[in-house]
């Protein structure tokens, strides 16, 4: 979800200047990065939370060289079900990464998602576990993510189960796959989900499997601003819902002029880290 941006330098005639005694400055055990992004359709999971509109991004984190680390992310959004009336969301996160070999990293943590401004009971945990390794140019990861039983997430609406109150619970995997294209400043990828939750709108639009169980993809590529800390992004974005689970939804689950919010989109993008 963050981008890291770093530039490094070497000015060897510089340093053959420097005074023997000299001595390099301590490095800060703490590090903070962040990236800020403009995106022509904000997609959570293969789902649009702007009613295929643009949306403002922006993230920041601060990491301990433990591997602690913990940040927060927001976008704004016009999503389905609205939220509750929210118009923003913010992800506050924390979590620890643990390298287990020079190339292979764990990472385990929890997001709290909240939408400021909504109607009450929007916000919810989901902790996570992640393993990602880089071979080469090549890096993969697998995820598992699981929200526990929460209102939030309960089946209170175009369901005959719902009932004031109901708690249900939300699982999510993934794997994503990168890798950056020899002697070029292009990076392709993909992604694939698998959402298995509540089928319904959750208490005020906040259900993160709107249909029960779907599959999510993405494939792409990322195009880094030679000289610059910019990268220009496109993906084809889809899920594997079907017209009769949307028309099951609607009209919440349609934009402005009635179309879908989980059909097939390319997605472009501008951001900029560091």
């Amino acid at each position: 979800m963050f981008m890291k941006y770093k530039i490094a330098c070497a000015a060897l005639a510089l340093m053959s200047s420097v005074p023997a005694f000299a001595q390099e400055e301590p490095t800060s055990p703490v590090t903070v990065t962040g990236s800020v992004a403009m995106v022509s359709d904000y997609r959570f999971r293969g789902v649009s939370m702007t009613d295929k509109g643009m949306a403002i991004q922006g993230g920041l984190t601060v990491s301990h060289e433990s591997g602690a680390y913990a940040g927060a992310w927001g976008s704004n959004l016009s999503g389905w079900g609205t939220f509750g009336g929210a118009n923003m969301e913010l992800d506050l996160f924390a979590g620890y990464a643990i390298p287990l070999n020079e190339t292979t990293t764990l990472d385990v943590g929890l997001t709290w998602y909240m939408y400021p401004s909504g109607l009450d009971i929007t916000d919810f945990a989901e902790p996570y576990v992640k393993l990602s390794s880089q071979i080469g140019p090549v890096k993969g990861l697998v995820g598992v993510a699981y929200a526990p039983k929460q209102e939030a997430l309960g089946n209170w609406s175009n369901t005959p189960q719902s009932r004031v109150g109901d708690k249900e619970d939300n699982l999510y995997i993934w794997a994503d796959v990168g890798g950056s294209v020899p002697n070029t400043p292009v990076t392709l990828k993909a992604h694939l989900g698998y959402s298995n939750g509540n089928p319904g709108l959750g208490p005020n639009g906040t259900s993160l499997a709107p249909t029960g169980k779907y599959v999510d993809w993405l494939v792409g590529a990322d195009v880094a601003v030679p000289g610059t800390p910019l990268t220009l992004g496109i993906a084809y974005v889809d899920t594997d819902i079907a017209r009769v689970e949307e028309n099951y939804l609607r009209p919440n689950f349609s934009d402005a002029d009635g179309s879908s919010i989980a059909r097939s989109q390319v997605v472009f993008s501008i951001s900029a880290a560091f």
